[in-house]
This record gives C-alpha cells, structure tokens and sequence, in this order.
C-alpha cells in the first residue's frame, strides 16, 4: 500500500467543521490503497474540542505530533477574555465590539504571522519533517489549508525532497472573503502573495472546495486544479432518527457571523403570521450583532441558541428540522461559498432555504439534488411564500438520493485517492 504523509492543523481532539475535511479523507483513504501518516500539532489552541472525533480515527494509524507555538493565550489575556472562552476569527464572528486591542490583533494577524497565525510552526516542522521522511518513505504529502501554514509546510517540504505534493484548499488564500478585513498593509500583502504563487507553482496537483473558486484559482495562475467537495459521512447518520415537534422548526447550525447576518429572514418570521407556531433554532456561535437583533425580537416568535453542540447533536438537531437555514456570506466570492454543513443538510433530506446569490454554487446544488431553493437575502416576498407553502403542504421537494450520495466522503476520497495515483 502506497503511504501518503497527511500535514493538517486541525486534528482530533478539534472540534468544529475545520476538522472534518481531513479527518474524513484520512478515514477512507485506506479503502483506495493508500496509508496515511498523519502530522499535526501536539498542543494547538483550538477554537474548541470535540472528543468523539477521536472515534473517526482510523484504527493504528500514524499519527506524529509536534509542538507549535501559537500567540492566542497572549491574545486572549491581553484583551480580556477567559483562557477556556472559544475563539473564532473576530472578524467573522465577534464575542462583543470590537476594541483596539481586537483592531490591532486582527491587524498584528494580517501583517506579521504570514500566512496566518500558526507561521511558527512553519520551520520547526520543515526541519522535522525533512528528517522524517529520508528515515520513512512515503509516496505523496497532502495538506488542506487554511490554515496556509500547511500549504507552505508542504510546499517547502516538496521543494527540499522531491515529494510529489497534492495542495488542498478549503477556502482560497488571499482570494477568501475575509482577506480583506485583515488590514494587511502593501508589503505584507505582497508577501502574502509571493507565498501563495510559489505554494500555486509548486503543487503537482491542487483541488479546492468549489467549481467558482476553482475557476477563481486559475486565474491567478494556478494549474491541474479539480473540486473536492466538503461531503458527508453516511455513517454519523446510521443512528439518527427524526423526532417530531409540535412546533414548525428552521434549524441553523454551525457559525452565523456578521458576514451572513439574514436581517430579511428574521423580519419575515417576526412580521408574519403563519399557520403554525415557528421556532428558531440555532446550534453554534453567533455574532454580537445578530445576537443583538434576535434579543430585540424575542416574543415575537420563539427562539432558542443552544450554543455549541458536539456534532452528533448538532446532526440530530438537523435531522429533526422542518427547514435548514443556509445563510451565505455576503462578499465577492460568494457564489463559491459551499459551507461544510451544506452537505449535511443535504444528507437529511430536510427542505433547505439558502440565501445569497441565485446563480452560486450553493444554488447550483440545491437544485440539482431537489432539496430546497436558494433566495436573495432581501427577497422577504420568496421567503415567506416557502415557509407558507412548507407549513401548509409539509415537504414538496423530492431530494434526489442518487446525486446526494456523490457528495458523500467516502466518494471525495476516491477522487483524492486518484490524484494521488495520478501525481506518483
């Protein structure tokens, strides 16, 4: 069996949709012929943590740890929050309003911890890694980015021993829709991008997580490049079965920043008077100014944040809906948006309403798979004629099983199998 050393941040004990790209690719791996050998670090300060993925891990494989130095617990001390509080990226999703010291981490981020703020793992790991392999041969390096701490990690590691090299991208790198909130000055962005083009050039084979953002990609130069697909995995729904509610419930999960803040949406369940008591709710972390507005609607309509679930509550929370909310960010790139939970959403085969652009990607998939429509976020007329005709008719889409179950994880793999083969 060909082995395949697989660098990754995030690594079981996280938690989080970050995680799950490569945690479910390195599960299925073997099933194509190929072993993996897992690098990560040994004391990441994760967001937060999710002990049941360290079931998903496959039995007796390799994993190698090693030290990173991260500037999170400093951060989090000089700005007042608790060591134990969860710390997404405070220009997504905020805890409170920005203070200075938030503006100048976000600015220290963007301009200093190139290409993000894991860099000092960069060296130590190269220099490690480098050894590692001349003792244990390996065939191919995978690395998923962001973080692009990976993605020059396998760069430079390619570069020093000839290693045929697959980059994947979850998100793209200065081409992501938070990019330009980071304030990055005109010498670290072009250091940014110095990086990425050695990283684009030297890949002998790059996917990322949609078809716009490949097409985004290629224009900057990059080549060989094919989607792989977020998915889902069949077997975390192989125990989960719906539970009824005596309420009309739309389900969001995972984060709802300020970037998908669906104002619209919210107005149409407070003005409207449906057949049906309506619920809301919403499994994760929400940022203060959505948190803001869903105070001042309290009694208009009920409303629950649960918080941050572990992931077979947030699935069974899926399950159970009436209606998926799919809020998508509102930047440039948003029609190459696929969010992590799209797939899953996809799986229970509940209707879905996505709002955002009518010709992106999400919409483009919503459609092929008869799961749902995709509306714009000021489109309150759309939205309220799908929750009129959900509650009186119950689900009148037909999802289409066949073009769901390509999304699956364990057929993305196949497809990273392949490249593999194809590189070596």
């Amino acid at each position: 069996m060909k082995k395949v050393l697989v660098i990754s941040y995030y690594w079981p004990p996280a938690g989080g949709i970050s995680v799950l790209r490569t945690l479910k690719i390195v599960k299925y791996l073997r099933n194509f012929g190929w072993e993996p050998i897992v690098y990560a670090p040994s004391n990441a300060h994760y967001p937060y943590t999710d002990v049941n993925n360290e079931t998903e891990i496959p039995e007796n494989v390799r994993v190698i740890r090693r030290p990173i130095v991260e500037p999170f617990k400093i951060f989090k001390f000089l700005s007042g929050r608790k060591k134990n509080q969860p710390l997404n990226s405070i220009v997504q999703v905020r805890d409170r309003e920005p203070s200075l010291i938030d503006k100048f981490g976000i600015w220290l981020r963007g301009n200093f911890f190139i290409p993000d703020a894991r860099s000092l793992w960069i060296k130590p790991s190269v220099k490690f890694l480098v050894k590692f392999v001349k003792e244990n041969p390996v065939d191919a390096i995978f690395t998923d980015g962001p973080p692009h701490t990976n993605t020059y990690i396998g760069n430079l590691l390619r570069k020093k021993t000839g290693i045929p090299w697959l980059s994947d991208y979850q998100d793209p790198w200065t081409q992501v829709d938070y990019y330009k909130m980071l304030r990055i000055g005109r010498r670290a962005d072009r250091r940014h991008r110095k990086m990425e083009q050695e990283c684009l050039n030297n890949a002998n084979k790059i996917t990322i997580a949609s078809p716009t953002w490949k097409r985004d990609i290629e224009s900057i130069g990059a080549k060989d490049v094919d989607v792989i697909y977020y998915g889902y995995d069949e077997e975390d729904f192989k125990e989960l079965r719906k539970e009824k509610s005596t309420y009309f419930d739309i389900v969001h999960i995972g984060l709802l920043g300020i970037d998908r803040h669906p104002q619209e949406f919210l107005e149409v369940l407070s003005e409207r008077k449906f057949a049906k008591p309506v619920r809301l709710l919403l499994a994760g972390q929400i940022d203060i100014k959505v948190k803001t507005m869903l105070n001042e609607l309290e009694g208009s309509f009920e409303i629950e944040i649960l918080g941050t679930l572990s992931r077979k509550e947030a699935l069974q929370l899926a399950t159970n809906a009436d209606l998926l909310l799919l809020p998508l960010n509102k930047a440039e790139n948003a029609d190459g948006r696929l969010p992590g939970k799209l797939y899953e959403y996809l799986r229970t085969h509940n209707p879905i309403l996505a709002l955002g652009p009518t010709g992106g990607d999400a919409a483009s998939i919503i459609k092929s798979t008869g799961t749902g429509i995709c509306v714009e976020y000021e489109d309150k007329t759309g939205q309220e004629d799908l929750l009129k005709k959900l509650i009186q008719e119950k689900n009148f889409f037909s999802p289409n099983r066949e073009e769901i179950e390509k999304f699956s994880n364990f057929n993305q793999t196949k497809k990273i199998a392949k490249y593999l083969d194809q590189i070596t």
